[in-house]
Protein backbone atom coordinates (compact mmCIF):
# COMPACT_ATOMS: atom_id res chain seq x y z
CA UNK A 1 0.00 0.00 0.00
CA UNK A 2 1.39 3.44 -1.30
CA UNK A 3 1.30 6.35 1.60
CA UNK A 4 -1.03 8.04 -0.42
CA UNK A 5 -3.39 4.94 0.02
CA UNK A 6 -2.68 4.60 3.62
CA UNK A 7 -2.88 8.71 4.10
CA UNK A 8 -6.70 7.93 2.39
CA UNK A 9 -7.41 4.92 4.43
CA UNK A 10 -6.42 6.60 7.78
CA UNK A 11 -8.96 9.84 6.25
CA UNK A 12 -11.52 7.58 5.82
CA UNK A 13 -11.39 5.90 9.10
CA UNK A 14 -11.19 9.22 10.99
CA UNK A 15 -14.75 10.07 8.76
CA UNK A 16 -16.31 6.79 9.88
CA UNK A 17 -15.31 7.51 13.68
CA UNK A 18 -16.51 10.73 13.67
CA UNK A 19 -19.67 9.82 11.85
CA UNK A 20 -20.06 6.71 14.68
CA UNK A 21 -19.45 9.24 17.53
CA UNK A 22 -22.62 11.69 15.90
CA UNK A 23 -24.81 9.04 15.50
CA UNK A 24 -23.90 7.96 19.52
CA UNK A 25 -24.65 11.17 20.91
CA UNK A 26 -27.76 11.33 18.74
CA UNK A 27 -29.11 8.09 20.10
CA UNK A 28 -28.34 8.70 23.85
CA UNK A 29 -30.13 11.97 23.36
CA UNK A 30 -33.13 9.84 21.73
CA UNK A 31 -32.39 7.31 25.14
CA UNK A 32 -32.95 10.41 27.39
CA UNK A 33 -35.87 11.34 25.95
CA UNK A 34 -37.29 7.95 26.43
CA UNK A 35 -36.27 7.48 29.78
CA UNK A 36 -37.95 11.46 30.68
CA UNK A 37 -41.01 10.18 29.41
CA UNK A 38 -40.72 7.38 31.71
CA UNK A 39 -39.88 9.22 34.74
CA UNK A 40 -42.72 11.59 33.80
CA UNK A 41 -44.84 8.24 33.52
CA UNK A 42 -43.52 7.10 36.48
CA UNK A 43 -43.12 3.44 35.18
CA UNK A 44 -40.17 0.94 34.76
CA UNK A 45 -41.58 -0.44 31.93
CA UNK A 46 -43.47 1.27 28.54
CA UNK A 47 -45.26 -0.25 25.79
CA UNK A 48 -44.88 1.47 22.48
CA UNK A 49 -46.46 -0.49 19.73
CA UNK A 50 -44.42 -3.79 19.05
CA UNK A 51 -41.60 -2.57 21.47
CA UNK A 52 -41.43 -2.92 25.20
CA UNK A 53 -39.45 -0.13 26.70
CA UNK A 54 -37.93 -1.19 30.16
CA UNK A 55 -35.67 0.97 32.37
CA UNK A 56 -35.30 -0.59 35.57
CA UNK A 57 -32.87 -0.46 38.58
CA UNK A 58 -30.37 -3.17 38.92
CA UNK A 59 -27.87 -4.02 42.09
CA UNK A 60 -24.77 -5.95 41.64
CA UNK A 61 -21.88 -6.60 43.89
CA UNK A 62 -18.59 -5.13 42.58
CA UNK A 63 -14.97 -5.91 44.24
CA UNK A 64 -13.02 -3.00 45.71
CA UNK A 65 -9.80 -3.67 44.18
CA UNK A 66 -8.55 0.06 45.66
CA UNK A 67 -9.66 -1.04 49.16
CA UNK A 68 -7.94 -4.47 49.00
CA UNK A 69 -4.95 -3.41 47.86
CA UNK A 70 -4.75 -0.76 50.47
CA UNK A 71 -5.62 -3.69 53.30
CA UNK A 72 -3.76 -6.54 51.63
CA UNK A 73 -1.26 -5.48 49.42
CA UNK A 74 1.00 -8.56 49.47
CA UNK A 75 -2.22 -10.65 48.23
CA UNK A 76 -3.23 -8.31 46.18
CA UNK A 77 0.27 -8.41 44.44
CA UNK A 78 0.43 -12.38 45.02
CA UNK A 79 -2.74 -12.15 42.71
CA UNK A 80 -2.22 -9.69 40.23
CA UNK A 81 -0.85 -10.82 36.50
CA UNK A 82 0.29 -8.72 33.45
CA UNK A 83 -1.18 -9.09 30.80
CA UNK A 84 0.13 -7.69 27.17
CA UNK A 85 -2.38 -6.46 24.75
CA UNK A 86 -1.59 -3.91 21.71
CA UNK A 87 -3.02 -0.37 21.40
CA UNK A 88 -3.93 1.34 18.10
CA UNK A 89 -4.23 4.66 17.89
CA UNK A 90 -4.21 7.98 14.41
CA UNK A 91 -2.31 10.68 16.15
Amino acid sequence: MSTNDLVMKVEQLKELENLLEEVKVEAEAIRDEIKQEMMARDTEELEAGKYVVRWTFILSNRFDTTAFKRVMPDVYKAYTKQISSRRFTIV
